[in-house]
């Protein structure tokens, strides 16, 4: 594969951790992107944890996924319901797989709740991740 989309409702957290374990895992062979169906920034907490597990996604963007119309992605993975759903049409060359994952941005609590439920997030995406690549 050369060309990945990993795609979710606000471009912020579950697509950009999973975009942060595929080009660990898949290096220089693919090319990774990540984007939204809107675009809501990087969310701190997701850079914080994946700086904890030695990934670093400072650098990335929150990207609309029209801007990677013309891509031609081998493989969309969308990442929550919604961008499922809404996903818009790319051509059909590209192999598609869904896999829905909690939102980490909608924990209440205290800042040691909310960070303990963007670990388990990361840690379910970083499974999944291994099992992909």
């Amino acid at each position: 594969m050369k060309n990945i989309l990993v795609l979710c409702t606000g471009n912020s957290c579950r697509s950009q951790i999973l975009h942060g374990y595929l080009q660990q895992l898949l290096g220089s062979q693919t090319t990774v992107y990540s984007a939204g169906i809107e675009t809501h920034g990087l969310n701190p907490r997701a850079v914080r944890v994946m700086a904890e597990d030695g990934v670093d996604i400072s650098h990335h963007t929150s990207n609309h996924v029209d801007e990677y119309a013309a891509v031609p992605f081998d493989l969309i993975i969308t990442v929550c319901d919604h961008a499922n759903e809404v996903c818009p049409v790319f051509p059909a060359t590209a192999r598609r797989l869904h896999h829905s994952f909690p939102d980490p941005a909608k924990a209440t609590g205290s800042e040691e709740v909310v960070l303990a439920e963007f670990r388990r997030v990361r840690d379910q995406l970083k499974a999944y991740a291994q099992q992909l690549a």
